[in-house]
């Protein structure tokens, strides 16, 4: 058969076509716009993160947050999706919502489980990270009052999840803080005991030779040299605390422990003869170097403690502050119009696959008349 063939098929069959397309297609879009549940979504948009802080505990000494170490650096708009994607933060929005018995599941892991099916979750280029629910209600849904309380619920879980994740955000952080805190805490304590020990023994040595004080010039020197090895000590205890947390070939403990060995290369110039900009300690008399040696230890943990104790502080804040980790550019609202069915749309692409159907319908019953036309016998 040739082309010819199949459209002389089709205009034969043409008023069966059109009537058979033109009913299929209003029963089809009657049943869309009175039977078909109807579904709304509901979409919130949070901003990405701002710009964190430098990754590792090198930022201790520059006030920054010990917290940092645990996150390598913090989050994006894909980790918080991710996190948006994770049991806890469902079983936030499942709890929050009373979700268990709406979505009629049997117990936690259920209600989960159908929960993921009613979320998605867009990252635009910008970084902005939306998160939408679609809830459907039941059939004859846009006559009935479920379609207001399914377009508040959309908006709610959406919402839901943005607290969600500023929760689990910030007991994250709040975890980091005090863990921080923990540690320096000790850290605190045991330079205060050397620094209590040191002074003793500097008061000690100054009564037992009285005659004994250091030149202007001297005490400048030691005091710049015991502000460097501070930053030293402070440096081994950041590592110290690294090692604990990270991996040992981890790029922030490689970076620190590279960044001590400059700062001591930098400390034993200090103390070799001859330095043009610093006094060299072993110029200094005997007896006044031992008094130097004292007076730069307590220099020394001084400053180690001052910085200890300002670090602690900002964990501190960090562990007990209450304020709000992520920023929602747009709220979710009870969507106005359902998102689907769309009743035109639909229609149409029903209409042409019944056409398409019936068509076809029609050429393979013409086809099989023809083959069993040919097998009778002709007389």
């Amino acid at each position: 058969m040739n082309l010819s063939d199949f459209l002389n098929i089709i205009f034969l069959h043409r008023k069966r076509i059109i009537l058979v397309t033109l009913i299929g297609s209003i029963l089809f879009g009657v049943y869309i716009y009175l039977v078909s549940p109807m579904t709304y979504s509901s979409t919130t948009s949070i901003l990405p993160p701002e710009s964190d802080k430098p990754v590792g505990l090198g930022s201790l000494l520059g006030g920054g947050d010990l917290s940092s170490v645990f996150s390598g650096g913090g989050g994006n708009s894909q980790l918080l999706g991710e996190i948006v994607k994770s049991r806890s933060a469902s079983i936030y929005v499942i709890n929050k919502n009373n979700l268990i018995e709406e979505l009629n599941a049997k117990n936690m892991d259920d209600a989960v489980e159908k929960l993921k099916t009613l979320f998605s979750i867009e990252v635009s280029k910008e970084g902005i990270l939306k998160i939408t629910t679609s809830l459907e209600t039941g059939y004859f849904g846009r006559f009935s009052d479920e379609s207001d309380k399914v377009k508040k619920m959309a908006a709610a879980i959406s919402n839901s999840f943005a607290e969600a994740l500023d929760s689990l955000n910030r007991l994250k952080l709040t975890s980091k803080a005090k863990r921080a805190r923990i540690y320096l805490d000790t850290q605190i304590q045991l330079t205060k005991s050397n620094l209590d020990s040191l002074e003793l023994e500097l008061m000690i040595f100054q009564k037992d030779n009285k005659a004994i004080a250091l030149t202007e010039q001297v005490k400048v020197s030691i005091e710049n040299a015991a502000k460097l090895k501070a930053e030293i000590m402070a440096a081994e205890i950041e590592l110290s605390f690294l090692e604990e947390n990270l991996r040992e070939n981890s790029s922030q403990v490689l970076a620190m422990k590279s960044k001590i060995e400059a700062m001591k290369e930098q400390y034993r110039r200090l103390e070799r003869k001859g330095e043009d900009y610093l006094v060299s300690f072993g110029a200094v008399p005997e007896l006044a170097l031992k008094l130097t040696d004292l007076y730069r230890e307590v220099k020394i943990q001084n400053e180690v403690y001052s910085l200890l104790q300002q670090q602690y502080y900002k964990e501190q804040i960090q562990e007990n502050k209450d304020i709000s980790t992520i920023e929602v550019l747009d709220k979710a609202i009870p969507p106005y119009k359902h998102s689907s069915p769309r009743v035109l749309t639909s229609t149409i692409l029903a209409s042409i696959f019944i056409l398409l159907s019936i068509t076809i319908i029609s050429i393979i019953q013409e086809l099989k008349v023809f083959s069993y036309l040919r097998k009778i016998p002709r007389q």
